[in-house]
């Protein structure tokens, strides 16, 4: 495997776990702490991650409760939760707030897996630059005769291999969280 791979290798991986990440906050009808992740909470003059100012809990399959361990920053939490417009009800109950989780509509399925697609397309992206970036390398590294012919071709083509198994990846993953949304 060639070193232009090589050191580009992690990379491909934070683009893939980017996607995962990603793809995880979107709801599918069952509570999910997940798609609490990108939740930020101003609280004691700053902004902190949701789950830093309380703990939450999935107490069943359509419900979240977050319970602050500061009572303090209750309004707070109720407060980022409604401008973050997840669908979901977001009830304060006086020590702690409950997320319900409504059932999806086939429309609303349908919205989360174009929402999904487009994730994905954001993380080929990413993947299709990182292969031009490694393919301009190889091809400097030809120029500069530091690759030979032969390497600079066998190094483009171990590059689409590469770049095709990463697609794939991503493809299944997506065709995993898309079978996850449909599924009622």
């Amino acid at each position: 495997m060639s070193t232009y791979l090589d050191q580009h290798k992690p990379k491909f991986k934070q683009a893939i776990e980017f996607f995962d990440k990603e793809a995880s906050t979107l709801r599918t009808g069952r509570a999910n702490p997940n798609m609490l992740d990108g939740i930020q909470v101003e609280a004691y003059g700053t902004t902190m991650p949701l789950n830093g100012v309380g703990n939450i809990a999935v107490s069943d399959g359509r419900s979240i409760v977050i319970t602050p361990w500061d009572k303090g920053v209750l309004k707070e939490i109720e407060k980022s939760l409604v401008a973050a417009d997840l669908g979901v009800g977001v009830v304060n109950e006086g020590d702690k707030i409950r997320l319900s989780i409504p059932a999806l509509t086939e429309e609303n399925r349908l919205e989360l897996v174009k929402k999904l697609n487009t994730k994905m397309e954001d993380a080929r992206i990413v993947i299709r630059q990182l292969r031009d970036e490694i393919k301009q390398a190889i091809e400097a590294g030809f120029e500069a005769k530091e690759v030979s012919e032969d390497d600079k071709f066998r190094f483009i083509k171990e590059l689409d291999e590469a770049v095709s198994s990463y697609n794939e990846e991503l493809k299944t993953a997506r065709d995993h969280k898309e079978k996850e949304i449909m599924t009622v």
